[in-house]
């Protein structure tokens, strides 16, 4: 039987009924009778006779429904049904399309609310995952290779900005891994970059640890003239040494004046575990110095802002505070304040360094050491920040401060 051509192909009329056109060894052109000419391949599997569709002429050209007839007899020369198989390839194909860089980015962040992350934190990932949205987002992430990848790092690392550029690597390899671990990628292409950009200078918060340096700090934070909220803030900042996102965002219910504890939920602690920290009687009289400006308002929020209740203070505010009573960022930060805590109370030698990492919130990376420091040192913790509050007093005073070590000598 002779093959079909493109002009006959081209040329074919259709009848009252289909008319069909073989091209040898099952590859038909249907001609039907609205004129719409369908490529068909008929085969045998398993004894029985079946049908399979290609498409449309002349979209599948004759040469293409040929390819396409052969890729199916190497089906069947493997035991494979052809109709099976496409039915597979096109279920695989709407998974590859539905599983695209932004469906995964998305799933990411809903994982990260499942697990109560910070809304600040989730806020952070959305900002750093935009980088590579406009690049990334409709590619099929199976299909994204480290070059890709790379594309959307590069401009970012040519601006200057490299702990950006860092930490959007890190988050889009965080989607990656999510992929893999939900089936829907095989390998994360960021691995591939390491050292393959520039990277910061690690850099530690700003911090005073100089007793005398600190006792001015403190007194330049008495005499803030700006927003009630702001000052307070950053005096409880000096006397709990928590982290600036966990003393912002607080509420009114965590505060427990009375018996003087505060108690912040684990959703917005860095480890994820609920913490407890000890209010000395100089923290208490600040907070209840500040119930009347917003201990009644319907937020809630402790350190609520100017433009809304429900929103609190920055971590720029009080950096912004800091930098108005004249101490730049290379002098101290809001975060210093932990470092301020940490050296000053390792160094008096009184406390256990247990206890004040406790304080800080830091979590033992040590698994055995993790295992066995269950408690949180909690009458000890009391007693050190009743003495911390205590320091600072003498530090705010301005008096002749010794460093610790040269106390005990």
């Amino acid at each position: 039987m002779a093959q079909l051509s493109n002009r006959k192909c081209q040329t074919a009329k259709p009848g009252n009924s289909v008319v069909k056109l073989s091209d040898g060894e099952g590859l038909q052109l249907w001609i039907m009778p609205t004129g719409a000419k369908l490529w068909r391949l008929a085969y045998r599997y398993n004894g029985k006779q079946k049908l399979i569709a290609i498409g449309s002429y002349p979209i599948i050209s004759l040469v293409s429904a040929r390819r396409r007839r052969d890729d199916a007899r190497k089906l069947l020369a493997d035991g494979k049904d052809p109709s099976a198989q496409k039915k597979l390839d096109k279920a695989a194909r709407l998974t590859t399309n539905a599983n695209t860089f932004n469906a995964l980015a998305d799933d990411y962040l809903e994982k990260m609310k499942r697990n109560q992350r910070a809304q600040t934190t989730i806020g952070k990932v959305e900002w750093l995952l935009d980088h590579a949205r406009s690049s990334l987002g409709q590619r099929p992430i199976s299909e994204i290779e480290a070059i890709e990848v790379l594309a959307v790092l590069q401009p970012i690392e040519a601006s200057g900005k490299l702990e950006t550029v860092t930490r959007v690597r890190e988050t889009i390899g965080a989607v990656f891994r999510h992929a893999i671990q939900t089936a829907r990628a095989k390998a994360d292409p960021t691995q591939a970059l390491r050292g393959a950009l520039a990277t910061p200078k690690v850099k530690s918060y700003a911090a005073i640890t100089d007793p005398a340096a600190f006792g001015g700090l403190l007194r330049a934070i008495d005499g803030f003239m700006g927003q009630p909220t702001t000052k307070a803030a950053l005096q409880l900042m000096a006397l709990l040494a928590c982290r600036p996102g966990e003393l912002r965002y607080a509420t009114w219910a965590e505060f427990d004046l009375g018996n003087g504890v505060w108690s912040v939920p684990a959703p917005r602690m860095k480890m994820r575990r609920a913490h407890r920290v000890p209010l000395s009687k100089q923290a208490i009289a600040i907070l209840r110095a500040l119930h009347p400006v917003t201990g009644r308002g319907a937020g809630g929020l402790v350190f609520s802002g100017l433009r809304s209740v429900h929103r609190p203070i920055s971590d720029n505010t009080m950096n912004g505070a800091l930098r108005r009573l004249g101490y730049s960022q290379d002098e101290h930060t809001s975060h210093g304040f932990r470092s301020t805590f940490s050296t000053l109370a390792n160094e008096s030698g009184k406390w256990n360094a247990d206890a004040i990492e406790r304080q800080l919130a830091h979590v033992e990376n040590n698994d055995v050491r993790r295992a066995y420091l269950r408690g949180d040192f909690w009458d000890e913790r009391v007693r050190m920040m009743t003495w911390w509050a205590g320091q600072c007093d003498v530090f705010r005073q301005g008096g002749k401060v010794l460093r610790f070590k040269e106390v005990m000598q």
